[in-house]
Parts: structure tokens; C-alpha cells; sequence
């Protein structure tokens, strides 16, 4: 297990760089740069740039380098701590991303922890009481929650809280705590605005994952070894919780490595809707003018959740499932 553990620690460190020349020629794929899409928004308001200042600011930007410099450039400085320049803000990414970076952590670990609590009794009932109004009402809910756009209810929920209990959830906090250090208040009012967007961003994700459990637990409990555990008159718990279950959650674990960074991207739409100070509005802005460093940064972030989610889930699985060998084609 050690073994298979540093095998797969040394290989994402190559999987990383990969994915940081793909997301490299990704952002200069589209024509021009951020300088163009600078002096063009100047131009459409009337204002001349002489070609003089244009030179000067490809220069300062560094766009005047080659595309293979400005790579190394880039790479170099996330390893140092130092993710680029943000030519929008006129600051540096680290200084631009602040609060969002924490904030969308945050709003990402809840949202899995809200997708897990509720999918998991839900999909388990659903199987072991299956044909019944429950497993129907279940379904339909499910059905639901698949169906319904993350946007709309996003409304129906800020309206409901707004009327209900009186909360604004424009923001993940009250106005007075924005860009202010972090203290248990600002905590609190973060933990009083959250519980809206985790339900809006982990109502898709938990319909899906109550499906897959219902299914994948109904092919368990008709496989043969239940039929003989039965026979032998094991208590029903006990043979649900130790063997049907227990090789049901394969789709939980295997999941991770793409939940995280689902969330993330997935609630961009959701967080315009409810003006939430996180990683996806700036993501989607950076993008569109062109901000590499800013854009790359975010999007290197993601390829790292990505990593490390699909890493710890491939190890809970080797010891959740004993049918799952470290080595493949090995023989006994």
C-alpha cells in the first residue's frame, strides 16, 4: 500500500505539469490578448492609443516574449508562490483572489458534506424499501432535483429567505465584514448566508448520487451472497451495513475526484444569481477579457482539486473494496 501510495504521489506531479501546458495554450488560443481587448474597449469610447503606449504596455506585459518564456515564467512563479499579474485589477492574482479562494473552499466543502448527508439515508431507504410510496416519492423528488434549473431555484430561495427569515443572501455576508479580517462575527454571518447556496449547488449532485446508490445497491442485494447470508440468518442490518453497502459506496468514493471540481465550476451561474463573492463570476470575467495569468491560475486550481480528489479516492477504494488490486495483472 505504501508503495502504491508514493507511485501515485509522483505520478501527479507529471499530470500537473500536462495539464498546465494544455491550460497554458488553452488561454492563448483565442486571437489577440488581454492588450487588445484593452485598446479595443478604448477605442469603442472614443479614445486614441498611440502605438508608442501600445508597445510600452506589450512590453510591461510581457506579451512581447515568446509564448514558450512566458510559460516558464508562469510555471516558475506558481511554484514560488508568486501566480502572475492580473492585468484587469492591476494586481497581483494572489492579492485579486483574497477571501474568494477561502470562501469557495467553504461553499465546496459544504455543498459535499450537504450532498453526502442527505444522498446517503436517502438512496439507502429507497433501495431496502423499493416498490414502496416512499421509493416513489423519493423517485420523483429526485426526478426533481435532476430537473430544475440551479438558477431558478437559487430565486425561489432568495426570495424564500428573504420573506422568511429575513436574511439577504446577496453575498456570502453582512456588508460590514466584506475585505475585513476573518473574526468568529464574520464566521457567523458567512455560516447564516451559507445554507442557501449549498442547497441550490448540491440539489443536482444529490439527486444523481440517491440514484446511483439506489441502483447499485439494488444489483447487490440480488446477487447470490445476499440470498445465503440470509439463509444463514444473519440479521438484516448487519448484512446490509457489511456487504451490499459496503460495495455500493464505490460510486461515493470514485466520485470525488470529480465532485470538487464540479461544484466549483458548476456554481459559477449560481453565484452571479446570488452575487457570491467566490472563484466562479471572477473565472467567467477573467475569461472573457482575457486575463490569462488570473484565468490559468483558476483554472490550475481546478486541475488540482481534480488530482488530489481522484488520488484519495483511489486509495479509499483499494481499501473499501478488497476486489480492487494495487497491481494490476498480478497473480496470486
Amino acid at each position: 500500500m505504501l508503495a502504491y501510495t508514493v507511485n501515485r504521489m509522483l505520478i501527479m506531479i507529471p499530470t500537473l505539469l500536462a495539464i498546465s501546458v494544455i491550460t497554458f495554450i488553452i488561454i492563448q488560443l483565442p486571437p489577440g490578448d488581454y492588450l487588445s481587448t484593452y485598446v479595443a474597449e478604448l477605442q469603442s469610447q472614443g479614445e486614441k492609443v498611440s502605438a508608442e503606449r501600445i508597445e510600452f504596455l506589450r512590453e510591461q506585459y510581457g506579451f512581447d516574449r515568446p509564448l514558450y518564456e512566458q510559460y516558464f515564467v508562469w510555471l516558475f512563479g506558481m511554484l514560488q508562490g508568486d501566480f502572475g499579474y492580473s492585468f484587469e485589477y492591476n494586481l497581483p492574482v494572489s492579492a485579486v483572489v483574497g477571501d474568494r479562494l477561502w470562501l469557495t473552499v467553504i461553499v465546496s466543502f459544504a455543498t459535499v458534506i450537504f450532498t453526502w448527508v442527505v444522498s446517503f439515508p436517502i438512496g439507502v431507504y429507497s433501495a431496502t424499501h423499493q416498490y414502496s410510496a416512499a421509493d416513489y416519492t423519493l423517485t420523483l423528488i429526485g426526478f426533481l432535483g435532476l430537473a430544475t434549473p440551479n438558477f431558478l431555484l437559487a430565486l425561489v430561495l432568495l426570495y424564500f429567505a428573504n420573506v422568511t427569515f429575513g436574511t439577504s443572501i446577496g453575498g456570502l455576508m453582512d456588508p460590514q465584514f466584506i475585505d475585513q479580517p476573518w473574526t468568529w462575527g464574520k464566521l457567523g454571518s458567512v455560516l447564516e448566508h451559507l445554507w442557501v447556496p449549498v442547497i441550490v449547488i448540491g440539489t443536482s449532485g444529490t439527486a444523481g448520487m440517491i440514484r446511483r446508490l439506489r441502483a447499485n445497491l439494488l444489483d447487490e442485494l440480488q446477487k447470490q451472497y445476499v440470498t445465503t447470508g440470509r439463509a444463514k440468518g444473519l440479521p438484516p442490518f448487519r448484512l446490509l451495513v457489511k456487504y451490499p453497502l459496503r460495495m455500493s459506496l464505490n460510486p461515493f468514493i470514485a466520485d470525488i475526484g470529480n465532485l470538487l471540481p464540479q461544484i466549483v465550476s458548476g456554481a459559477a451561474i449560481v453565484s452571479v444569481v446570488l452575487s457570491l463573492p467566490t472563484t466562479g463570476p471572477m473565472l467567467l470575467s477573467a475569461l472573457r477579457s482575457q486575463d490569462m495569468y488570473l484565468a490559468g491560475s483558476f483554472l490550475m486550481f481546478l486541475a488540482l482539486l481534480t488530482v488530489i480528489g481522484v488520488f484519495f479516492s483511489d486509495l479509499l477504494l483499494a481499501a473499501l473494496d478488497p476486489r480492487i488490486r494495487l497491481q494490476g495483472g498480478a497473480t496470486r
